[in-house]
């Protein structure tokens, strides 16, 4: 029996074996032939224990519905979206769980160019043919499989977007989390100048250290002791699948997404003025303000790679951010990548000749966030009253519903909306103030958990 609840808004997740089971990957890797065409497709797989065979049924089920299956092996999610974009195939899946516990795993699936399936096209799909039973029949003649390699084009594609003879010899301190980014940060940093230490870089779905999701802070222990041990420059830790990517600075301090999306504009913005800039409704306004001062163009979208994506492709954006540590690259196909902003920010830190910290003052100096607070909710239609709720209590100020409830006031603003993959409302909130971010985030935790 399928449980309908692992299609999610960005992919298929489940826990593994209860929910996800290599009989649903054989009927997954069938839809999703089926439902983009017998063409040519790129399959790739974490490090998680379940991968193998998961990979396996998905890729029988994509070969016996007709599909040409390129198999790169035990890569990230960055990596799956290079190959499909750099090899131009008509898409590609990668077998993961992101950044949830090894007893999950999933499916990541993207059409031609990288661009990603969802909730809203393609996964809805693929989960109505597999729920009714209704794939249509394969072929008379299979599929192929083969394995292809991407890695050292994918080292030089990602080396591209920084001038490695300026990159300065900092000290800096790595934590791969036993994910992917243990096979790739090696090819990339040993080509670079400095000290290293490279904390879980062995890769191992059991995670033994810790879980591969930096965003709990936890799982960021050992890494924030060794910067401050070390007395090192910069942290720099990955998830799961390496998509994503979280930086600490020499002070040992955790760095929010905004923050970090503000100086990677900065840095595009410094080579090429006059860019647009995408950034989410949850950001602070660090970005759209580093944006102007530079001369670009800041345009505020919703929550989402899918939309993200779309938007930066009708924008010609350069750059996109989000507060989640996902970042998207024009010159990257629209994709966003784990280690083209470690590069990027290791580049600004050397041209401007300032250490993270220093880079971030001025940040930390005028904008005072909330950082992400999430509310467990039991069900949508609790989250949905709390929504309206927010909406009377702040009617005074400039609101709009781009992507749940945003608000703006003169000293400050904030966004709530649900997560389109848990049971939460999500809240984020900034002041011109310590004290006004303060008031007013206990103010409307009150009214979101009252």
């Amino acid at each position: 029996m399928i449980d309908p609840s692992v299609f999610k808004a960005y992919d298929v997740r489940g826990l593994y074996p209860s929910e996800i089971t290599e009989e649903l990957f054989h009927l997954l890797g069938r839809a999703f032939v089926a439902y983009l065409g017998p063409g040519k497709y790129a399959v790739t797989r974490d490090m998680r224990v379940s991968s193998p065979s998961l990979t396996r049924a998905f890729i029988d089920g994509a070969v016996l519905q007709g599909g040409t299956i390129y198999d790169y092996g035990l890569l990230g999610t960055d990596q799956m979206y290079y190959a499909v974009a750099a090899d131009g195939l008509d898409g590609g899946a990668q077998v993961t769980a992101s950044h949830n516990p090894g007893e999950y795993n999933g499916c990541k699936m993207v059409r031609a160019e990288a661009f990603p399936l969802s909730g809203e096209t393609g996964i809805k799909e693929m989960r109505e043919m597999i729920m009714a039973g209704a794939i249509p029949a394969p072929p008379s003649s299979p599929g192929t499989v083969e394995p292809r390699l991407i890695m050292d084009r994918y080292i030089e594609h990602v080396l591209s977007f920084v001038d490695e003879a300026s990159l300065k010899p900092f000290n800096v301190v790595l934590d791969a989390g036993s994910g992917v980014a243990g096979l790739v940060a090696p090819r990339l940093f040993d080509r670079l100048p400095g000290k290293t230490t490279r904390l879980c870089f062995e890769v191992d779905g059991t995670f033994p250290n810790h879980e591969a999701n930096p965003l709990i802070e936890a799982n960021r222990r050992d890494i924030t002791e060794r910067v401050m041990a070390d007395q090192a420059d910069i942290g720099i830790a990955w998830d799961g699948d390496a998509d994503r990517v979280f930086f600490i600075d020499g002070s040992g301090e955790f760095i929010a997404g905004d923050f970090i999306t503000a100086l990677l504009a900065e840095a595009f913005l410094l080579k090429t003025p006059g860019q647009t800039v995408i950034y989410d409704v949850r950001a602070s306004y660090a970005v759209k303000d580093v944006v102007a001062k530079y001369g670009g163009k800041a345009l505020m979208n919703r929550v989402g790679h899918a939309f993200i994506k779309r938007r930066m492709r009708e924008e010609n954006a350069v750059f996109g951010g989000e507060v989640t540590g996902h970042y998207y690259f024009r010159d990257n196909f629209y994709a966003d990548n784990g280690f083209i902003p470690a590069l990027m920010i290791l580049d600004l830190m050397s041209k401007k000749g300032m250490s993270l910290r220093d880079l971030l003052k001025p940040l930390r100096e005028k904008y005072f966030i909330s950082g992400e607070i999430n509310t467990v909710v039991a069900n949508m239609g609790i989250a949905d009253q709390k929504i309206q709720e927010l909406a009377k209590t702040y009617a005074t100020g400039n609101v709009y519903m781009l992507d749940g409830i945003s608000a703006e006031f003169d000293d400050w603003h904030f966004n709530v909306r649900q997560s389109n993959t848990e049971p939460l409302l999500r809240l984020n909130l900034e002041g011109l103030t310590p004290e006004i971010m303060e008031k007013r985030r206990d103010e409307m935790l009150g009214i979101i958990r009252g």
